[in-house]
């Protein structure tokens, strides 16, 4: 019976089967990456776990011997959530000085529109208030902060400049109109005397209202911000003493304001002095338990460690030797930085191209690496050995936190919304670093062999038809030999009389 029916079988059908199969995988594949791309998940796998599995038996999440785990997943839920707050770059560059030129150079934007627009959103909350409709001039600049085009802006700080000093209309030309840092140092020390004016005023007003207050805390944010800048010009242009000075200055003058992270200014610039002693006191002020963390202070104290040791490590007499207490201690800082932000040891080694940075950052993404890294690798380069070092052992760092996204080892679990935050904050040229590194799932590296096998199979079955047919039917004659012979081992066991009856039914 299977004899005839493999002989009327022509070399047609296993060209239409195999082509038919083929198109079949190949359909799948192509799906399959598509939502894998998209979704970073395997769309089979999904399934599979979402709705085949409790079909199967699988354990019911709403059952109350769950309900501790439920409020686990819960928590770490929360934690990524907060984890993943777009925080504003302490070391942002200035739009019309630095990214617009860029931009006129190689034609190509380096802030995302997502970027601009939370940008937009803090100067809103930083430099308005609702009493601006009182002062003609801040009520022009209130509309200025929302305007999307830059022009707009310009136009209306110009015009609110007509009318009165508005040290927020001198900030938004210092920011998008300069074309040099000078002439942006120039509009910020404009800015500055009318701000003080400000500042001045309101702060013996405002205890006489709830309207006063708001004043007060919008004039103290416009004075940090101008003298936060103020010291960011002097460090571009060269007088990196003085910027220290002022950023001193202004974290004693206001000491409550922690959400400029001027700190992290500071310590930029006293590395650029080479003033490690300095450097080591503000790292044992900020890197604490009970503060939030930054690449800035993780790759900072790991840096000071290395340089310790650096100038005459060897891994080869490290290997031989064992690591010294003060190497041992380099090592661990250094594991400690990649574990709260891996994407950074790319750009410090130049194994990556490193862009201009956003204004906004994710911490532990790729978008607060960039930041870190464009203005930190010198001070990495500058100290001897240090590069080495961290190039011999940053990967160490992934053996001790195999599945980073469930368990972190000095930090929680690295979470799993940075890759998505950080293509929003990132332009378009830049292929953005994805860590934990996603691996093809088993079912699409399955449909892609099928797909090749049946299509490979299709094509010789077209040019070879007859020896193909051969094959098929000497293939499938083997597999269906071990079904023949128990067929006939039970004809020759069973009588024939209930053989002849079971055939019946």
């Amino acid at each position: 019976m299977d004899d005839m029916f493999l002989n009327t079988l022509t070399p047609k059908f296993y060209v239409a089967l195999t082509g038919t199969s083929s198109l079949i995988s190949g359909l799948i594949l192509i799906f399959e990456w598509w939502y894998f791309r998209k979704y970073g998940t395997s769309f089979i796998e999904q399934v599979s776990v979402s709705h085949l599995r409790p079909l199967l038996g699988g354990v019911d999440s709403s059952s109350p011997s769950n309900s501790n785990t439920s409020n686990g997943e819960a928590d770490s839920n929360r934690q990524s959530v907060s984890e993943c707050k777009v925080w504003r770059n302490p070391l942002n560059l200035f739009r019309g000085a630095e990214y617009n030129r860029y931009t006129w150079v190689t034609g190509r934007e380096p802030l995302t529109y997502y970027d601009m627009n939370l940008s937009a959103q803090d100067h809103q909350t930083f430099f308005t208030c609702d009493s601006d409709h009182l002062r003609p001039a801040d009520a022009i600049m209130q509309k200025a902060w929302r305007e999307r085009n830059p022009q707009a802006r310009i136009s209306a700080a110009h015009e609110a400049l007509e009318l009165e000093d508005c040290a927020t209309a001198y900030i938004l030309l210092a920011e998008e109109e300069a074309t040099t840092i000078m002439e942006a140092e120039r509009l910020f020390k404009q800015a500055l005397k009318a701000g003080e004016g400000c500042y001045r005023r309101s702060q013996q007003l405002q205890h006489h209202g709830t309207q006063y207050e708001a004043q007060h805390r919008r004039d103290t944010n416009v004075l940090v911000y101008i003298k936060r800048r103020l010291a960011m010009c002097s460090r571009k242009l060269g007088r990196t003493r003085e910027a220290v000075k002022m950023m001193r200055d202004l974290m004693k003058e206001f000491p409550l304001l922690s959400m400029f992270n001027i700190h992290e200014n500071l310590l930029e610039s006293l590395l650029e002095l080479q003033n490690y002693a300095d450097v080591q006191a503000v790292l044992a002020k900020y890197d604490d338990i009970s503060l939030p963390k930054s690449a800035t202070i993780c790759y900072t104290a790991a840096l000071l460690k290395a340089r310790a040791v650096s100038d005459k490590f060897s891994p080869e007499a490290a290997s031989r030797r064992g690591l010294s207490t003060a190497e041992m201690n380099a090592v661990e800082a250094i594991h400690r930085a990649v574990e709260f932000n891996p994407h950074v040891p790319k750009y410090l080694l130049e194994m990556k191209s490193l862009i201009l940075p956003p204004e906004h950052i994710l911490k532990r993404g790729d978008s607060e690496a960039i930041a870190y890294a464009f203005f930190h690798l010198q001070h990495w380069k500058r100290v001897e050995g240090a590069l080495n070092l961290l190039h011999c052992t940053w990967e160490g760092t992934f053996r001790m936190i195999p599945y980073p996204l469930e368990r972190g080892h000095l930090f929680y679990p690295y979470p799993i919304c940075t890759e998505t935050a950080d293509r929003e904050l990132l332009p378009m040229f830049h292929e953005v670093s994805v860590y934990p590194k996603k691996e093809l799932p088993f079912f699409i590296l399955f449909t892609a062999g099928l797909c090749s096998f049946t299509a490979m199979l299709a094509l010789l079955t077209y040019q070879f038809p007859e020896l193909m047919g051969v094959f098929a039917k000497a293939f499938l004659s083997t597999l269906f030999a071990p079904l023949n012979f128990i067929m006939e081992k039970v004809e020759s066991i069973l009588p024939s009389s209930l053989w002849h009856q079971l055939t019946r039914i």
